[in-house]
């Protein structure tokens, strides 16, 4: 199986195990999620080593997921790569459970910042490749942040940050969707490549929910030299069933209980 359509199948399978949990609950940020599958797959199966998922070692590449609220789709990813147990994937959002609707540092291995306040991931993550580089560690961040976030004035000072200190260690990964709480997004954010490259950095923009792009992506990130890295993915909420891509607001999905046979069927349907 080429390497391609390797990930193309384990990004069905991360789907598949976000509508389980979505299911177990009834609701959930699912649409983001399915969006999303396509870039953990080649992050988590494609660019990260076993060393890395070592989270013990303090030289790993490190990943930092901003939108906390995303974490449907990282637990489905985790599940996936053997760091939690799938079958408890069902308890996603439920009391007590650790798989959380926004991710908490501390509760499940692989969560490397508590999410959910948007506007933090990126300086979370420029502090990180700062001490990387003072430490003399040669491994990249990754740090993922929404275009929501691109509203709040912490990401942009950030920005800035990171490209005073040429921070090259540093790869910025923008999920514009087109979504925020309440629908379409309020507050102008375009052009996103034309903003990041007048603040100093390297800008790149694909589709999110390309594999051949993404792994394209993850090649030109980690060949640039000298200056923070951005790349603009444009994806689709709800991607592969298709009543989720057609909702107005698919911000937080919620599913009536005889619904959830024809959104797994849909998914299957897309991707057959």
């Amino acid at each position: 199986m080429d390497t391609v359509t390797r990930l193309k199948s384990i990004a069905l399978n991360l789907r598949r195990q976000m509508i389980v949990q979505a299911r177990g609950k009834g609701q959930g940020y699912l649409g983001q999620g399915l969006g999303f599958a396509d870039f953990l797959a080649v992050l988590y199966f494609h660019e990260f080593e076993d060393h890395d998922m070592d989270f013990t070692r303090a030289d790993r590449r490190r990943f930092y997921m901003s939108t906390g609220h995303y974490s449907i789709a990282l637990w489905a990813a985790l599940a996936e790569r053997g760091v939690i147990d799938p079958a408890t994937l069902p308890s996603y959002g439920a009391d007590g459970s650790p798989l959380e609707m926004s991710t908490m540092e501390g509760h499940v291995p692989g969560v490397e910042m508590t999410g959910g306040s948007l506007g933090h991931g990126l300086g979370i993550a420029t502090g990180a490749a700062a001490g990387y580089r003072l430490d003399g560690r040669s491994s990249l961040i990754h740090v993922e942040v929404s275009d929501g976030e691109l509203q709040e004035g912490s990401t942009w000072e950030a920005a800035n940050t990171a490209a005073a200190f040429k921070l090259d260690n540093l790869v910025c990964w923008i999920d514009c969707n087109g979504i925020q709480a309440d629908g379409p997004m309020v507050v102008p954010i375009e052009p996103v490549t034309d903003r990041f490259a007048a603040f100093g950095w390297e800008v790149r923009e694909i589709d999110g929910n390309s594999i051949v792009q993404l792994i394209a992506a993850f090649e030109w990130a980690a060949g640039r030299r000298g200056r923070p890295k951005a790349i603009v993915m444009r994806t689709k909420p709800g991607k592969g069933v298709k009543r989720i891509e057609q909702r107005e607001r698919a911000h937080f999905v919620r599913i009536d209980a005889d619904e959830w046979d024809d959104v797994a069927r849909e998914l299957e349907i897309e991707n057959a």
